[in-house]
This record gives structure tokens, C-alpha cells and sequence, in this order.
């Protein structure tokens, strides 16, 4: 006769209406940001093609530079506000956002 094994339990996490809130509203944020980054990218990357357009596009790497940059303050931001609300954020995730 085989073994018989239990059926596998759910998990429930209790998060609240305000925590789930406010990490929509910096996934968000995140999302949009890395957009933008890129894009810039991409339309600097084509004005590079011509002479009379290098300055603009300069400027189009610069501020998709920075947009990267604000990429992980966007991150340590969320983490400390969540950290207020939630005492060290229950259920937090590494999900890159």
C-alpha cells in the first residue's frame, strides 16, 4: 500500500491596505522611470546619427544617466516608508522594482 501524503496547504500573508498601496504606488513609479530611461536611450542612440543632432543627444544620455540613477533612491525611499508603517515591512520581497 503506498504512502499517503497530504494535499499541499495554502499559504496566507497578511498584508495591509495601506502597505499594498504604497508599494503599487513605487512599483509604479520604478516602472516609469526605467521607461523613460530607456527611451531616452534609444532616441539619443538614433540622434548620434546625425552631426547637426550630437548636442541633443548628449543631453538625452545625461538625463537617462540620471534616471538610472534615481532607479535604486526610488528603491531605498520605498523601503524606509514601508519600514515606518509596517515595523520592518512584513512579507517584504527582494522583487527588483
Amino acid at each position: 500500500m503506498p504512502a499517503q501524503t497530504d494535499p499541499p496547504r495554502d499559504v496566507t500573508l497578511t498584508i495591509g491596505h495601506e502597505e499594498l498601496r504604497i508599494r503599487g504606488i513605487y512599483e509604479t513609479l520604478s516602472i516609469t522611470n526605467d521607461f523613460l530611461a530607456g527611451v531616452l536611450f534609444v532616441v539619443g542612440s538614433i540622434l548620434f546619427f546625425w552631426e547637426s543632432t550630437t548636442v541633443t543627444a548628449t543631453w538625452f544620455f545625461l538625463v537617462g544617466s540620471v534616471l538610472f540613477v534615481a532607479r535604486p533612491a526610488i528603491r531605498l525611499v520605498r523601503r524606509l516608508h514601508l519600514g515606518r508603517i509596517a515595523e520592518g515591512a512584513p512579507g517584504e520581497s527582494a522583487r527588483d522594482f
